[in-house]
């Protein structure tokens, strides 16, 4: 899965989103900081690739990505959107494919701008990267190639303050960014930085007013690092595991800060936090929960009263944990855990 899979609806519900086998199901608290609902199938009876792409908007409405195999040896993708976290996500509707024709190029990514409308990011069979947007009145824009060679890995789309959207893509020794320079335009080429992230541990979240930060892990050294276009690449910390890193801003003790959750290499959930765009303040790592199977992805959110809310999914059983933050001092720790 890529993306904010774990998303606050505008109802103040929490929703996730998962794959299972040929399916995609969203699953939502009956009431904020209540008991799960069963999970529920998205968009009917259609068969989907166990693959998935998440992209919340400013209106708590969730947005869907997946690719469908329509004929053997072809794939198309296909978008849905969940008003809110009770009701059913609509039917999944086709986009069109990135080449035209063809099978799987990867793993889509989906962000969505201060109009409501869903850009979806995916590599092409060129290894650039293509972007179809949603028009305003309904349907979809044509697919564009918004260049780039040699992308590996999933790309990240990310909405910044200003509802504008951004992409993350990287290469074997180079990040790409991509960005709106106006609400509406095709996001174009913006800046570029060298390093060897290792391919699927790219995260961006907003920080500022004009800025996103991309976090990914170093594929030599192993550190988890941060990148805003414009400046240098600054490691963070160690990472605590292979996977990738799930971010959330919040307040602790009044302060802007934002909040890292990972799947560490015992297994356990491991949290950091520090001042916003000040990855020179230093962060470090503290282990909480249960062990977890190496196939399982850790998320982040805010709940209905702003508590940093911490998710990990079992990709294999479905099992979900969740746990509220209790903000006590300069980190945050969740307090106990719950099988969902």
């Amino acid at each position: 899965m890529n993306g904010d899979w774990l998303v606050r609806g505008r109802d103040g519900r929490l929703c996730v989103s998962l794959t299972s086998g040929e399916a995609v199901l969203c699953r939502a608290e009956h009431l904020p900081v209540g008991a799960w609902r069963p999970a529920r199938r998205t968009g009917g009876e259609q068969r989907l690739h166990p693959v998935l792409a998440v992209g919340p908007g400013a209106d708590g409405y969730a947005h869907l990505v997946s690719w469908r195999p329509p004929v053997p040896g072809e794939s198309g993708p296909v978008h849905s959107t969940h008003f809110r976290p009770l009701l059913a996500p609509l039917d999944w509707v086709p986009i069109g494919h990135p080449d035209k024709k063809g099978d799987r190029t990867g793993v889509p990514a989906v962000a969505v701008d201060a109009e409501g409308r869903a850009h979806v990011f995916v590599r092409n069979a060129g290894a650039g990267l293509s972007m179809v947007a949603q028009k305003e009145r309904g349907g979809w824009d044509p697919w564009r190639d918004l260049k780039g060679s040699g992308v590996q890995g999933p790309p990240v789309a990310v909405t910044g303050e200003s509802g504008r959207v951004e992409a993350y893509a990287a290469t074997d020794d180079t990040l790409l960014h991509w960005r709106q320079a106006e609400p509406a335009a095709p996001p174009a080429r913006d800046d570029t930085a060298r390093a060897a992230a290792r391919p699927g541990t790219l995260r961006a979240l907003a920080t500022s007013a004009g800025r996103t930060t991309l976090f990914f892990t170093d594929a030599s050294s192993g550190e988890l690092c941060a990148w805003r276009p414009g400046g240098a690449t600054v490691p963070l910390l160690p990472a605590a595991g292979p996977g990738r890193v799930a971010a959330v801003r919040c307040l602790l003790d009044g302060r802007d800060s934002t909040v890292l959750a990972q799947r560490a290499a015992s297994g356990r959930v491991a949290l950091a936090a520090y001042p916003t765009e000040e990855e020179g303040a230093g962060a470090s790592w503290t282990e909480h929960g249960p062990g977890l199977p190496p196939d399982a992805e850790v998320a982040l959110t805010l709940d209905h009263t702003d508590r940093v809310t911490v998710a990990a999914l079992e990709a294999a059983t479905g099992r979900l944990l969740v746990a509220r933050a209790q903000h006590d001092g300069p980190g945050v720790a969740p307090g106990p855990w719950q099988e969902a």
